[in-house]
């Protein structure tokens, strides 16, 4: 091939120095391409002066050789790429095989050096076709315990494979040497500790560490004090795993708190992980001070702390303060956004008594504050957003003047646009159906209130009343009891108190609907020319010729037993605004009725209205 492309260059189709690159191309085979990635060379046409050659998803293509020169790269025969397309089945048998050949395959295909995005890139998933996070963690393992591979402990950084083989022990301890600062050493020493049992001399590696722990721990105490506790959980770990004594002199975590002034401050700049174990060195280091100071500090730490705090509070069964100082901040609008969005996110059982219409008037408020404050946290503002259910859980035992005032609050609150108002309203009519006309501004063409007597009106507003002030908060509680019962799978009194929850609930849904409609009236001296709301009408059935006197009322004082019928039942509406000798029709149980009216009365209102018995609104 060097002849042909001596000759071209001699006939000057292409330059001298495109000489090398075109033999390079032609005898591989194999190039890529920055913007058409990896191809196969297909043809080297010397008369046309073109190469063929196959990309991905640009089969064929046709290529001047002067520009290939330029613009290709090429690549070796042991390439991964190369291999991919020649022979990818032994490819998926080395990475089922021999995980750590197809890693070094990758690395050395990338220069020597390669991050785990282009390793995944390049095998997921034509090489790897199943779990990519399951096979990683597999081969992740044997490339720490192997001596050529160095692994990063950032994911952006790039694996290294080196020739010369060096212990897990020694490379560790050179990084740990290495590292500059006392948070590089701890994530070093970190790796170091979960990798103990795979080191040839656990104790001198885990001595060498602990002893410069120790120093740094030291001089870190007073500046970074959260660093400094940081690093003696995991001296104290690092050396009981390698059952190492103390060193004389050593600091521990009870002189880190002797030392510090604002103790939440240190709990907030450690790591999430580490939350746990600081509450409860905390608790032993101030066994008569944490509980107050956890509850006065609930209000300014992040929500992951939130709900660290909790957890040890409510294992300590200090649960009944907690809830005491969480109603508190709540019902004087003083929770910060962090508390309340770890409240509306866990939404425990254990705080279903707290968990109310208050507790999103604070999230408003909360929200409004922290825009004040130019805060720029927006996750409590998406939790609501993003929650469908969170609104209508919180709002759901709230009687509907309270839902009516929350959802004025909603439409004039600053922290939602147009779009988001909107679908957050949609969310509280589509619960509580009473408020569409409070959320358009104008009430329904038609009319759909209807008539009851003021005696079974009153009725059914005390039911309500008790179902909101005593019955569903009942059963809330009976909701955080059984919940504590543990295993939910199993528990068959959470599963009847959730139950009657969702009855209770849409009991309440309807007693609201029904009593925005209501209209109460006494029925008295009504006119007896037609038939009406308060009349007695005597009226005979057509086909039997049976005679009966039916007194009409409201909608909720229908009594079969006494003849007193609803207007709203379909005899009451055949009848209705008729006169004495008119005959009426009606269609009742499948079949149709005809009766005649034969006088009209007023209602003698000398009993009590009967006890309603339920009907249809």
């Amino acid at each position: 091939m060097r002849e042909e492309f001596e000759k071209l260059v001699a006939a000057g189709k292409i330059s001298r120095q495109h000489l090398e690159p075109l033999l390079q191309l032609a005898k591989g085979g194999y190039c890529t391409h920055r913007s058409w990635g990896f191809g196969k060379i297909t043809t080297v046409d010397t008369v046309f002066c073109r190469f063929s050659i196959d990309f991905q998803g640009k089969a064929g293509h046709s290529m001047d050789l002067s520009f290939a020169a330029e613009s290709l790269k090429p690549i070796p025969t042991d390439h991964i790429l190369v291999r991919k397309a020649a022979d990818l089945a032994s490819l998926r048998q080395m990475a089922a095989l021999h995980h750590l050949d197809l890693i070094k395959l990758v690395i050395q295909s990338y220069g020597g050096k390669a991050t785990l995005d282009q390793i995944q890139q390049v095998l997921v998933p034509d090489v790897i076709t199943e779990d990519w996070k399951k096979w990683w963690e597999v081969a992740k393992r044997e490339l720490k315990k192997d001596g050529h591979f160095q692994v990063p402990l950032k994911k952006t950084e790039p694996l290294i494979y080196h020739a010369k083989e060096v212990s897990l022990q020694s490379r560790l301890l050179e990084e740990f040497r290495a590292a500059k600062g006392l948070k590089a050493k701890i994530q070093v020493a970190t790796e170091l500790l979960k990798s103990l049992v795979d080191l040839t001399d656990a104790k001198a590696a885990a001595a060498e560490v602990v002893t410069a722990l120790n120093a740094d721990i030291a001089s870190h105490q007073r500046t970074l004090s959260a660093l400094a506790l940081e690093a003696v959980f995991l001296r104290d770990e690092l050396r009981a795993a390698a059952g190492l004594p103390a060193q004389e002199g050593e600091l521990t975590d009870k002189d880190i708190w002797s030392q510090a002034s604002k103790a939440g401050q240190i709990l907030e700049a450690l790591p999430a992980a580490k939350h746990k174990r600081a509450l409860q060195s905390f608790r032993e280091m101030y066994p008569d001070r944490w509980v107050e100071y956890l509850l006065g500090a609930l209000n300014s730490v992040s929500a992951k702390l939130c709900s660290e705090c909790a957890n040890l509070l409510v294992h300590e069964s200090k649960l009944d303060l907690l809830k005491e100082q969480l109603a508190r901040l709540v019902s004087q609008h003083q929770a910060s956004s962090e508390l309340l969005f770890w409240l509306g996110k866990e939404r425990s059982d254990a705080f279903a008594d707290i968990l109310g219409p208050e507790v999103f008037r604070a999230m408003l408020t909360a929200m409004e504050r922290d825009q004040f404050n130019e805060k720029k946290s927006n996750r409590l503002r998406d939790l609501i957003l993003d929650d469908q259910e969170l609104i209508v859980e919180l709002i759901g035992s709230a009687d509907l003047e309270v839902i009516k005032d929350l959802t004025r609050a909603l439409q004039l609150s600053p922290c939602f646009d147009d779009m988001d108002k909107r679908s957050l309203l949609a969310r509280i009519v589509k619960s509580h159906p009473a408020v569409q006309s409070l959320i358009t501004g104008e009430h329904t063409k038609q009319d759909t209130s209807f008539f009851v007597s003021w005696a079974s009106l009153e009725r059914r507003k005390s039911e309500y009343n008790e179902l909101v002030q005593k019955r569903i908060p009942a059963n809330s509680k009976e909701i955080a009891i059984a919940r504590s019962y543990g295993d939910l799978r199993e528990n068959h009194e959470y599963k009847a108190a959730k139950e009657m929850h969702r009855i209770l609930m849409r009991r309440k849904s309807e007693l609201e609907t029904q009593l925005v409609r209501a209209r109460g009236m006494d029925f008295l001296n009504p006119k007896t020319d037609v038939v009406g709301l308060g009349t007695q009408v005597k009226v005979t059935e057509l086909d039997s010729g049976h005679e009966e006197s039916l007194s009409i009322l409201g909608a909720w004082d229908g009594d079969p037993d006494k003849n007193v019928i609803s207007y709203l039942t379909p005899l009451g509406q055949a009848l209705l605004n008729h006169k004495v000798g008119e005959e009426v029709e009606f269609e009742m149980d499948g079949s149709r009725k005809r009766y005649r009216i034969d006088a009209i009365e007023t209602w003698k209102a000398s009993e009590p209205v009967p006890v309603a018995v339920e009907q249809p609104a």
